[in-house]
């Protein structure tokens, strides 16, 4: 890459921002996105903000965004908004896209990244695939809130004796004393997704130590996420023979039992080998610097919306 870019990774927990001018980078952090405002003037807010606390002069904006839209997929809109910062060229993409390019590069493969919600995202030769990434009320299947979600549900089952006991009781309780409740505070607070998915750490660390229950909630969600790696790569398969690469992102796959489980339901105990699970090359931020360079015959370019002035 010769020109100078400034780079968000745009998630809903945090915003990460690189600006790399020749050999000079800067990283910064930001709060996520919230989902109940306009997206583009929360870009726009990064962009002046890392630009006030930098000497960077980037020429390009290139943005991954959890859970982008066809309606806010507006780089020209986005130019407009930076007007007056040197700024000639933007480029938007979903997170799926530069979660993939970020790991794999040009490798054939499939990418899940799961953190608080989860996509994957399956490159082929000519084809590309997304599964799920649905939001956490239609789908994100195997995320974090998923997890917390499961974990919620079983705690309450014990409660009220429909489900075995579990550590996970105390971890709620610490959060809400007075179980029957939960459920309201939970319901009022405009912070329930983050608070529904930190319940996620938990259940990695509980189910590390063997709670039953614990386990059983991440054995599940490791199947939903293989279930959604070996159908985008169904999906995008030719008829040649070819082992693709499958690679695992986000917070989720911190949790060593669900790794396990993971491989193990993708590649049927390691009797399927048409599947390869690799380590990442990079993480998002590195995807979301490498949209700049994307050659025209990636099957992802159709992917990213660009705008120049």
């Amino acid at each position: 890459m010769t020109r100078s870019v400034l780079a968000i990774d745009a998630g809903q927990t945090g915003m990460k921002v690189r600006l790399e001018t020749g050999e000079h980078r800067d990283e910064l952090l930001f709060r996520g996105i919230d989902t109940h405002e306009p997206l583009l003037p929360q870009l726009a807010d990064v962009v002046r903000a890392s630009l006030a606390r930098t000497d960077a002069a980037p020429e390009i904006v290139t943005a991954g965004i959890s859970g982008l839209t066809e309606r806010d997929a507006d780089a020209g809109a986005l130019l407009s908004l930076v007007a007056g910062t040197g700024i000639r060229e933007a480029a938007l993409a979903h997170d799926s896209t530069t979660s993939f390019l970020g790991a794999l590069g040009d490798r054939h493969g499939a990418v899940v990244a799961s953190g608080t919600g989860v996509v994957t995202l399956a490159v082929g030769a000519r084809e590309i695939a997304r599964v799920d990434g649905w939001g956490y009320i239609m789908g994100d299947a195997g995320s974090g809130y998923w997890i917390g979600r499961e974990a919620l549900d079983a705690v309450m089952r014990a409660y009220d004796g429909r489900g075995p006991a579990t550590a996970l009781t105390d971890v709620v309780r610490d959060l809400w004393p007075d179980l029957s409740q939960a459920y309201i505070a939970l319901q009022g607070d405009e912070q329930r997704v983050r608070i529904v998915a930190g319940f996620a750490a938990p259940v990695a660390r509980l189910a590390g130590e063997g709670d039953p229950v614990a386990l059983e909630i991440t054995r599940r969600a490791a199947v939903e996420l293989a279930t959604s790696v070996a159908t985008a790569i169904g999906r995008v398969r030719g008829v040649e023979a070819e082992t693709f690469a499958a690679c695992a992102l986000g917070g989720v796959f911190r949790s060593a039992p669900l790794r396990a489980a993971f491989a193990d339901a993708l590649t049927d105990g390691g009797r399927r080998t048409d599947v390869e699970i690799v380590t990442p090359l990079g993480d998002g931020i590195d995807g979301v610097v490498a949209l700049t360079d994307l050659a025209a015959s990636h099957p992802l370019t159709a992917a990213v919306h660009r705008a120049l002035v």
